[in-house]
């Protein structure tokens, strides 16, 4: 079977502001389609209790609960490596509060790199337009290390990558998974 896919995409840089997520699904979309990765966005484990059944096309869910908590954001395979990571924006111009990562995403990506899999975390700092790869390495290392409550811009600087913007992919991060790989 001979399938053709048309890589013909009109990204624009008017998307740039639309969320890392949304930039995220875009880039792994590029990557998909191009026989770079399998990358997907992993769904919310929740239960729905209570759907509002007006038709059977517009079913509203009035009610539902989580599982459990989810472990991250994004997993696949890249290069016969399995890669997981959790994807965070904040607002905040100079730190990163450690606190937007729970302690169950943290000890998966612990496990992940443990078992020989790439763990990292994206992080946009959206008030400067900064968008920042950090290995799951150097993220426990500054969690088990330091006593901040923040992880200041400058050790995403000095350890981690700014991944620059770019047309195709939107954030093209598999570049910096290469770049950390290759150290």
């Amino acid at each position: 079977m001979n399938l053709h896919i048309n890589n013909n995409y009109n990204y624009k840089y008017s998307n740039r502001g639309m969320g890392l997520e949304a930039d995220i699904n875009a880039s792994n979309e590029f990557y998909l389609n191009n026989n770079k990765a399998v990358i997907y966005k992993k769904p919310t484990p929740i239960t729905i209790n209570k759907v509002n059944y007006h038709s059977r096309d517009d079913a509203i869910i009035t009610e539902a609960h989580f599982n459990t908590p989810s472990t991250t954001d994004y997993n696949g395979v890249y290069k016969g490596k399995y890669i997981d990571f959790e994807a965070k924006e904040t607002k905040n111009k100079t730190s990163f509060p450690i606190s937007n990562i729970h302690i169950h995403q943290i000890e998966h990506l612990k496990k992940i790199t443990k078992l020989g899999g790439i763990g990292f975390i994206i992080v946009r700092f959206t008030s400067l337009d900064e968008t920042y790869y950090l290995s799951s390495d150097a993220l426990i290392s500054f969690i088990e290390n330091e006593t901040r409550k923040s992880i200041p811009i400058e050790y995403f600087k000095e350890n981690g990558y700014l991944i620059k913007h770019k047309l195709r992919p939107l954030v093209d991060y598999l570049e910096y998974v290469d770049k950390y790989v290759k150290e």
